[in-house]
Order: structure tokens, then C-alpha cells, then sequence
């Protein structure tokens, strides 16, 4: 008589949920892979705006910062704390301020002035930038 304890016989039975989870990977793959083939491609007859263009206005809340890191608001220059103080004066409820910056600014001097405009009381920021194709 072969006699297996009633333990090892409902682990054996139970086996390991491995299977489930792997089909639950593999369909959050296929997910991701289809939205992101959905996503429309950008018609190559639209130019899109370029901050090296004379012409160019720019938005006019929009906070631009130079190759140099000067700060520039409606075409006066401004610092982090002025700007909010004309924001706040003219808006009721959350600021939202853009920054508008020249492709040859550095990096270290855009993010600083954001987390400087966030400090002042800026609720949200955005970065305005040239999409590369």
C-alpha cells in the first residue's frame, strides 16, 4: 500500500500560480505595445514653431529665459518674485506659469527656475519646447 501523507499530496495537487502571472505580464505587453503603435505620427507638412525665428512672439504669460539665463516677462526683465506678483494680481486662484526657453540655455539654469517659481508659490509649471521630429 503506498501511503503519502494528506500535506504533500494537496501541495502537489495546488501547484505553483506561476502561469496565471505569466499571462498577465504577456497581455500588459501586448497592451503597451498596441497603444503605442495608435499614437498618430505628426504630419511632416506642419513646421513647427522655432524659438531662433525674429518673428516669433511668444505667448504672452510666458516666461523667457536667454542663452545667458536672463528672465524676460512681456518683454521686460523680470524676476521669479515680480512675475508672481503680477500673476496674482491679475488671476484668482491656482498660477500656472510657462517657460519658454532659448535652445542654447542650460539645463541647470531652466530647472532652477522652475523650482524657483515653485518656491515663490507658482502651482503649476510648464516648459515650452520645439518637438524634435
Amino acid at each position: 500500500m503506498n501511503y503519502r501523507p494528506s500535506y504533500v499530496q494537496a501541495a502537489r495537487e495546488k501547484g505553483e500560480p506561476t502561469l496565471p502571472l505569466i499571462n498577465i505580464v504577456f497581455l500588459m505587453l501586448i497592451f503597451f505595445l498596441v497603444t503605442a503603435q495608435m499614437a498618430r505620427p505628426l504630419d511632416p507638412n506642419i513646421q513647427l514653431i522655432n524659438t531662433d525665428d525674429q518673428a516669433f512672439v511668444p505667448p504672452p504669460d510666458a516666461v523667457v529665459i536667454d542663452a545667458s539665463g536672463e528672465l524676460r516677462f512681456r518683454g521686460a526683465p523680470a524676476k521669479p518674485e515680480e512675475i508672481l506678483a503680477t500673476l496674482r494680481s491679475e488671476h484668482i486662484g491656482g498660477i500656472t506659469v510657462r517657460i519658454l526657453p532659448d535652445r542654447r540655455a542650460r539645463a541647470a539654469a531652466v530647472t532652477a527656475l522652475a523650482k524657483e517659481l515653485h518656491d515663490v508659490g507658482v502651482q503649476a509649471i510648464f516648459i515650452m519646447t520645439e518637438q524634435a521630429l
